[in-house]
């Protein structure tokens, strides 16, 4: 039988990758399986407590619940499906797909693999991961549509989205699209684009030396009176001053 690699990332917590099974003898009673499928049609999901379907998937957590609370401070207790957000599937796909050499390569799957629990953690705790169901109110279908147009959001907000361009490249109807949105985000589209806009804005402040204006014209905004505004509403302060503080907004 063939088993998947495994990288120990401590004595409570072990990551398999790639196709086979994980051994039985290696997943204690009461451990935590988190299970990562990246999918073939690009809706990529994660499932806690799935017992059998391991071997199915393409990278498997087994956690010690102690070491949940040891480590990060929580423990994931919960159970089902979820679609996986963009930025932990990027982490899963980090660590799936990295070629440094070793040691550099188990040091960095290791940070990966601690830095997305704590990410799947978090948003189980705070209700932001979509059950792959769409908590019952939408068919099957519609939910992949609305979490497409999530990832197009994500992946390409620096870009000038629309409703409606967002809606032809997920194949839904403006209508659906904004109920669905809300309903499985709580937020509005545009929402979701500003969020995207001024986190990446506040994130250039500090890793590039472009000009304000420059920064806010790459991240969408027209002018750099609208950009100001739109930052200052976001965090409190304005960009010019958040630079000038060194500390980035929470």
């Amino acid at each position: 039988m063939q088993f998947k690699a495994r990288l120990d990332v401590s004595i409570r917590m072990q990551v398999y990758m790639g196709p086979g099974e994980v051994p039985e003898t290696d997943i204690q009673p009461d451990a935590i399986r988190i299970l990562f499928d990246l999918g073939r049609n690009g809706q990529a999901t994660l499932t806690i407590g799935d017992h059998g379907c391991e071997g199915a998937s393409d990278m498997v957590f087994i956690v010690d619940r102690a070491g949940c609370q040891e480590v990060i401070g929580v423990v994931p207790d919960a159970t089902g499906e979820w679609h996986l957000p963009s930025e932990q599937r990027a982490m899963v796909m980090a660590i799936l797909q990295c070629s440094l050499p070793e040691p550099a390569g188990q040091t960095l799957r290791t940070v990966k693999a601690v830095e997305l629990l704590c990410a799947l953690s978090t948003d189980l705790a705070s209700g932001r991961l979509v059950r792959a169901d769409g908590g019952g109110e939408l068919c099957e279908l519609d939910t992949q549509r609305i979490i497409s147009a999530r990832r197009m959001i994500d992946e390409r907000w620096h870009e000038k989205l629309t409703v409606d361009s967002i809606a032809r490249a997920c194949g839904v109807n403006r209508a659906k699209l904004t109920r669905g949105f809300r309903l499985i985000f709580g937020c509005t589209i545009a929402d979701a684009i500003a969020e995207n806009r001024l986190s990446g804005a506040r994130k250039m402040l500090f890793a590039t030396d472009l000009p304000i204006a420059a920064i806010g014209y790459r991240c969408g905004y027209l002018n750099n009176a609208a950009f100001t505004r739109a930052f200052s509403r976001r965090f409190g302060t304005a960009p010019s001053s958040l630079r000038a503080s060194g500390v980035l907004a929470a």
